[in-house]
């Protein structure tokens, strides 16, 4: 500056138009206004709704993805727990065929023993079992023909595929298409359905069903997490 007196208040000097009081460094922006659409310094008011509106439509944005993933994360989280939990065995308080042969009632299906089957005549017949409370249905284990003997299991017909009917506490349905493989043992279907009261069996389709012979299968089996 040339020295020239001043009165208070001017920014430059009135004779070689100095800066009178230069402006230091701009302090550094917070963290928060390093984000869009914050991140920008503007005049007062400049685009001001604008923001506020952006912001509230991300925020909108975000929440409505947060419903609709919701669900989707339990589900994830309940799966996760049935995997990483043991099992135990869910006994059912009620069971009930639409059709069996005689000698090879429904209950047989729950006595333990692979070499006594439910008999039924054909596809279309099932097999219900009811529960005392309600739990979460982990797995279903199915034995499927006569017998978990390899030369004895074909002796009768066994069921390719069965259609499953899920009946929780508040009455949703939930269905599942189970395949089986047609071979001796035990068959694991993972299903992690909560507060089961009821599940139906459907046969579908069959193989061996010829002359004298029936629909054999030998146990069914429920669990839960232990």
């Amino acid at each position: 500056m040339c020295g020239t007196p001043n009165p208070p208040g001017r920014r430059f000097c009135r004779r070689c138009a100095s800066p009178l009081l230069p402006a230091g460094d701009r302090a550094p922006l917070p963290w928060w206004r390093t984000i869009w659409p914050f991140r920008r310094r503007v005049r007062a008011g400049s685009g001001r709704w604008i923001r506020v509106l952006v912001t509230l439509a991300v925020i909108l944005a975000l929440c409505v993805g947060g419903f609709f993933l919701l669900p989707a994360g339990r589900a994830l989280f309940e799966d996760t727990r049935d995997k990483l939990s043991g099992a135990k065995a869910v006994t059912p308080v009620g069971i009930h065929a639409s059709a069996e042969v005689p000698g090879h009632p429904a209950k047989d299906t729950t006595d333990g023993l692979s070499n006594r089957y439910w008999g039924a005549p054909g596809a279309g017949a099932s097999i219900t079992y009811t529960f005392g409370k309600p739990f979460r249905l982990v797995d279903l284990i199915i034995t499927n023909g006569a017998s978990k003997e390899p030369e004895e299991y074909a002796r009768q017909a066994r069921a390719l595929r069965m259609d499953m009917e899920v009946t929780s506490a508040d009455g949703s349905v939930h269905h599942k298409e189970i395949d089986l493989s047609d071979k001796a043992g035990d068959q694991t279907i993972a299903t992690g359905i909560d507060a089961v009261v009821k599940v139906r069996l459907v046969l579908g389709s069959v193989t061996g069903l010829t002359g004298q012979r029936v629909v054999a299968v030998g146990e069914v089996e429920f669990f839960q997490r232990s």
